[in-house]
């Protein structure tokens, strides 16, 4: 596995979350060092055993998963229970609790790896609130500067919010922790957007099918998202699943099937209101880049990934 780009997964694993990690386990040019859970859709602790369950049942590998931030930097913490279900996984008993975390905390942890590790040898991916990248970049600048390139699903660019009318959930949950990782000055950061999983990449009903039928996995997969898809039959009147986690994934594991990427300069609304969390996208040039925004997929390269890596 030594020829395979390395990955440190952060992820506070509800349904979509699950989904995202297991085609990265299935993914062979790829090797996953380490998860470290942080709470967002669901606690940390539920976040762990989420992800252990989907290690179990991807049945390829069981890279260490650590638990990190049980609390948000500044605010208090609100769980994404309406869209994944109170125990992130749509509540279908799905979850295995006889699995436990690895010892060690997931900040520190996440410092160790790049430690052992060369320099610019490891990718990181976030699925959720950037707490834990937050607190790792406070307590250890030098070595964070050893990621390569983090590739991030954070953020809405002209579709409004998915948790208020002008914020993305995970930077609404923590939006304190997104503004230390932006003005950190990661030389490589990509953030891919709620956008990026709805118009033509939104799993329709046919899509959703194929993948329950492709293996216990897929199953696994659509079955846990049955709060989501509940949730969207109210808000879209369709059955339809808009997977901003797998999305995020593809985009960072197979980056042909992006359609859209730039670079440009982000900030985040940090005053408590109805803008807290908002991301501000200047395109002008007027201020310098400091990320790329994804925004958009090939939704037939997109959709061919996600039944090529959960068969």
């Amino acid at each position: 596995m030594s020829d395979k780009r390395k990955l440190i997964i952060d992820t506070d694993c509800g349904s979509d979350d699950a989904m995202a990690i297991a085609m990265a386990l299935r993914d062979e040019d790829y090797e996953i060092l380490m998860f470290s859970a942080v709470s967002g859709n669901v606690r940390v602790k539920q976040a762990a055993y989420n992800v252990l369950t989907t290690i179990k049942l991807a049945g390829t590998y069981a890279p260490p998963v650590y638990i990190g931030s049980n609390e948000m930097l500044k605010r208090d913490f609100v769980g994404a229970y309406d869209t994944h279900g109170l125990d992130g996984m749509g509540d279908l008993n799905l979850v295995d609790y006889s699995r436990e975390a690895n010892e060690g905390d997931g900040v520190d942890m996440i410092i160790k790896t790049l430690k052992d590790h060369e320099d610019k040898s490891i990718d990181l991916i976030t699925l959720g609130p950037l707490t834990n990248i937050a607190k790792a970049v406070m307590k250890d600048p030098e070595t964070m500067r050893r990621i390569r390139r983090v590739v991030s699903m954070a953020g809405a660019d002209g579709v409004g919010g998915n948790v208020t009318e002008h914020a993305e959930f995970n930077i609404w949950q923590d939006a304190e922790a997104f503004k230390i990782v932006l003005d950190f000055g990661f030389e490589d950061i990509v953030f891919v957007t709620w956008d990026a999983s709805l118009g033509d990449c939104v799993l329709e009903e046919e899509d959703i099918e194929r993948i329950r039928n492709l293996s216990p996995l897929g199953r696994f997969c659509i079955d846990s998202n049955v709060t989501l898809l509940q949730l969207n039959q109210r808000r879209f009147h369709r059955d339809i699943l808009d997977m901003a986690d797998p999305a995020a994934m593809c985009a960072a594991l197979y980056p042909e099937s992006i359609a859209s990427c730039e670079l440009c300069h982000l900030d985040v609304d940090l005053d408590e209101g109805e803008y807290y969390g908002h991301l501000s996208i200047d395109r002008t040039g007027n201020s310098l880049p400091n990320a790329g925004l994804c925004t958009k997929l090939n939704a037939d390269l997109y959709k061919q990934y996600v039944l090529d890596h959960l068969k």
